[in-house]
């Protein structure tokens, strides 16, 4: 090599080594080390749900450089599955992945940071907490129990649930003991249902056994890997209690206030982009794992329109009681339900007409191909 040519390249590599020798340094001092421990609500079998909370300590490592690391724990690991919420306000874990209307027993306001029967699908409530304010109006209550509310995750809208006998009625709703979370429970006791609630990894054997006669848990890739098809054979959609799920990390907020600046947006970052994850492997997921377990006998069956009617009005029956009685509760729900229903009048002119146009056109197409050919 001649000495031009050595010089050049020298030249060439000297403004990326003086980068990378002032940026490392930099970031050494300003990059404490910090060692988190997160309880989810979920087991590990669930790869999607509990998956989520995986993705987010794994995308925190990656954006800290390994300088911020979150260790997960499946639910039951460290604490039960429904008592994340506890072991972050008492300092037994830093952090927890979980879906806050496990906690309506507190306060029936968490669950308008998870979901509510007829509330939002996955587009609108994630809109609601990221661009319409849903978080902000969510701090005040969430402060209250020094925990700081981060959305993590998505189901999309769920199935209603594997039962052993069939429903077609309101009058087939009374006495049944049902595995159902959240205000869903207090919504459907309005029609006489017995509503129980039971972590996930706890309903197959309450189902074997008989100790309730029904259960829903989140939709078909889910309740396949669970078993459910083999101790209930009606399996009901959609789950109107569950229009989309927004899943959360809760973090104390003395351990979130303490983080500097560039790890609270690398634990944002993590939790944004866990929500677009969960949400895409649940769309590729469930439709493969829905065809599986109707090929395997599962009996499909939608909710008669009579419930579904029935439900919709105990909810907002229930939401109005619960806002006259909560002060917090009625501020959260008044700045939600406005949203929703402007978010409603939108998706009714562009999305829903679309969809159904394009559904109904398959459903054309399909049944077409299906005629004997003459």
């Amino acid at each position: 090599m001649d000495r031009r040519s050595f010089l050049a390249g020298a030249s060439a590599a000297a403004p990326a080594a003086l980068a990378t020798s002032l940026a490392a340094p930099a970031l050494a001092q300003s990059a404490p080390e910090i060692r988190w421990r997160c309880a989810s609500s979920f087991p590990k079998s669930l790869d999607t749900i509990y998956g989520a909370g995986e993705h987010v300590a794994k995308r925190v490592a990656a954006l800290t450089d390994g300088k911020f690391r979150i260790t997960m724990f499946a639910a039951g690991e460290v604490v039960p599955g429904l008592a994340v919420a506890d072991a972050v306000q008492n300092g037994t874990v830093d952090c927890a992945h979980t879906a806050s209307y496990y906690f309506v027993g507190k306060d029936p306001t968490f669950a308008l940071d998870g979901t509510i029967p007829f509330g939002m699908n996955f587009r609108q409530i994630n809109a609601w907490l990221n661009g319409a304010g849903g978080r902000e109006v969510l701090r005040e209550f969430y402060d209250s129990f020094n925990i700081v509310s981060i959305p993590a995750g998505n189901t999309g809208a769920q199935m209603g649930g594997w039962f052993r006998k069939e429903i077609k009625s309101v009058a087939d709703l009374n006495g049944l003991k049902f595995r159902i979370g959240g205000f869903a429970g207090n919504v459907l006791q309005k029609l006489g249902v017995v509503a129980q609630q039971i972590a996930g990894g706890d309903i197959y054997p309450a189902l074997e056994r008989g100790t309730i006669d029904a259960a829903e848990w989140i939709g078909p890739y889910d309740d396949e890997k669970l078993g459910f098809n083999r101790v209930a054979p009606f399996y009901y959609y959609p789950g109107f209690w569950e229009g989309g799920l927004n899943l959360s990390v809760y973090v104390a907020k003395a351990k979130y206030d303490e983080l500097p600046p560039l790890y609270k947006e690398a634990l944002e970052s993590a939790c944004r982009d866990a929500t677009i994850e969960t949400i895409a492997k649940y769309d590729v997921q469930n439709p493969q794992a829905l065809r599986r377990l109707v090929a395997s006998g599962t009996q499909l069956r939608p909710f008669p329109r009579e419930v579904m009617q029935a439900a919709y009005k105990a909810a907002f029956e229930l939401y109005d009681e619960t806002a006259a009685s909560n002060p917090r509760f009625k501020k959260v729900y008044d700045h939600f339900k406005a949203f929703r229903d402007t978010e409603l009048q939108w998706f009714r002119v562009a999305e829903n007409t679309y969809d159904n146009f394009v559904y109904s056109m398959q459903a054309l197409e399909q049944q077409q191909a299906a005629q004997p050919r003459r």
